[in-house]
């Protein structure tokens, strides 16, 4: 059970971080939402509050700056700074084109926040864990980190990195309480393919057009069954996707059409 412990919830202000949010809070968890959209993580703390009196704090950090992050952790009020389960979910994909005509800064945005943000927030917290024999590290990968798909070169690679540091933290943490768990998920309808398009929402709409992906809650559920599973069991790795879709590419549309999630 999670009730009353700490959980630290990255990129928390939408999909499925705000339902990670929003599952936890029903389950009594003690929130710590970080992301960068204030007004966003204000409006859902109010909610949780209101719904499930819940405690939320929340705090305006990007993954991507370390300093920020050693910062909001520094700031925590003491009844808020013990994190039992960090939900490294921050993460997104910019562009679809071929790898000799990709932005650059599209591939240090995604290398910074998936890769480097992840290694930050779970340096940070981690020892702490360790000192207190208890912690969940639960990361959100993809899986494109499995099967890499035309123009997902960069991304795929960053969520194929997600998975082999998940790996690489259970062999560190062998003989500690503290477990490591890996959520890849496939087509899910978030804001994801906007961010991608860099706010092209019919192209975005397209992705998920004439199917039926899963909803950000799937994955938040599948997350707190995770964490919910006794102290001496660790699911290392759940990979979800929706009943439409096989693989990357291998996708049911009942009318025609084609794209890449």
């Amino acid at each position: 059970m999670v009730n009353g412990q700490c959980v630290l919830i990255t990129g928390a202000s939408s999909g499925i971080g705000a339902a990670c949010a929003e599952v936890f809070a029903a389950a009594d968890a003690r929130l710590i939402l970080w992301a960068r959209r204030q007004e966003r993580l204000e409006a859902l703390a109010e909610q949780l509050r209101q719904q499930w009196q819940s405690t939320v704090l929340t705090q305006v950090v990007d993954v991507r700056d370390r300093p920020q992050i050693l910062a909001a952790l520094e700031a925590l009020p003491a009844a808020m700074d013990n994190v039992q389960i960090l939900i490294n979910n921050a993460g997104l994909s910019r562009g679809l084109e071929p790898f000799a005509e990709a932005e650059i800064s599209d591939w240090e945005e995604m290398i910074d926040t998936n890769l480097k943000g992840l290694l930050y927030v779970s340096r940070a917290i981690l020892p702490q864990m360790i000192a207190q024999q208890q912690g969940h590290i639960i990361n959100i990968g993809s899986i494109a980190g499995h099967q890499v798909y035309p123009g997902g070169h960069v991304y795929c690679a960053t969520k194929a990195a997600v998975q082999a540091l998940s790996q690489g933290l259970r062999l560190d943490l062998l003989g500690t309480p503290i477990r490591v768990t890996e959520i890849d998920p496939g087509l899910v309808a978030t804001e994801f393919s906007e961010v991608r398009f860099h706010g092209d929402r019919p192209r975005a709409a397209a992705v998920y057009r004439d199917l039926t992906p899963l909803t950000a809650r799937d994955v938040a559920e599948v997350v707190l069954f995770a964490a919910t599973r006794p102290a001496h069991v660790n699911l290392n790795q759940i990979v979800l996707m929706p009943v439409d879709q096989a693989s990357t590419t291998a996708i049911y549309r009942r009318k025609a059409g084609n794209s890449s999630p």
